[in-house]
């Protein structure tokens, strides 16, 4: 999957509305946030959507776009206009994997990740090491798809989709991982198509046919479609969680403040 990724690049925004239109959502949900960044990061960034929604927010804060595939990359540098590549506002570019980012404990104040940690065959993974580099204070947002995504091709008899994790299951990894006060809540978001091929068309300009859909024989496929009412739901999973001050050491040794 992360080599078809890297091949979406020059078509991923075409297909991408789905992930524009969740990127929107994430933004108005920052509105009620009060929180003023120094650091921020778009972690699975593809062509910089979310980087740039961030600078906007937070023009003083240093960007910071970060992918695994080197390609997704290179369009976001395309895409800084000339003005922030001269006054050297353009994001900072990482190429790394979300489960061993190169970057220090406590580095980042804020992380805005898109429909990227579901591809993860384990996100708690992911979720340990963002909360490592987040300062404590500093804010996790982020979107997922959720297990109904799909439900009409189900219906119809694809078996081969991919499994993503429910709203619950994230909770309890935030959790696990380290987060407080984890908030979650989920909405689903529907597309008409008039060819089935359309849909597979979207998936493939985006990388993630094969990773979504499965490999089910074609025959099969063409039974499903047949089938199918050219409806696709999305089910969207929304979360945020802040990094709270710790309460044991790293050898696992009670802290205890003590106020004046």
């Amino acid at each position: 999957m992360r080599r078809d990724f890297a091949a979406a690049a020059a078509s991923y925004d075409e297909a991408a509305v789905l992930a524009r239109e969740v990127g929107s959502r994430m933004a108005e949900r920052l509105d009620c946030i009060r929180l003023v960044p120094g650091r921020c990061a778009d972690i699975g960034c593809a062509t910089g959507d979310g980087i740039r929604e961030l600078q906007r927010r937070y023009p003083k804060a240093l960007p910071i776009a970060i992918d695994y595939a080197q390609p997704m990359l290179q369009a976001v540098r395309a895409r800084a206009s000339l003005w922030q590549r001269l006054r050297g506002k353009s994001p900072r570019l990482v190429n790394a994997d979300a489960r061993a980012l190169p970057l220090r404990s406590g580095s980042l104040d804020l992380i805005w990740s898109n429909l990227m940690l579901h591809w993860l065959d384990d996100p708690l993974a992911a979720f340990k090491e963002l909360h490592r580099v987040l300062a404590v204070g500093g804010l996790l947002s982020f979107a997922a798809l959720g297990p109904d995504t799909l439900k009409e091709l189900r219906a119809a008899g694809a078996t081969s989709l991919r499994a993503f994790p429910d709203m619950h299951d994230l909770g309890d990894m935030l959790v696990a991982a380290g987060f407080s006060d984890p908030v979650l809540d989920m909405e689903m978001i529907a597309f008409e198509y008039r060819r089935p091929r359309q849909l597979l068309a979207d998936q493939r300009h985006l990388g993630i046919r094969d990773g979504l859909l499965g490999k089910m024989p074609w025959r099969d496929w063409r039974r499903v479609l047949k089938n199918w009412n050219r409806k696709a739901s999305f089910e969207i999973v929304y979360g945020h969680a802040w990094k709270a001050e710790p309460k044991t050491t790293a050898d696992g040794r009670a802290i205890i403040r003590f106020a004046r």
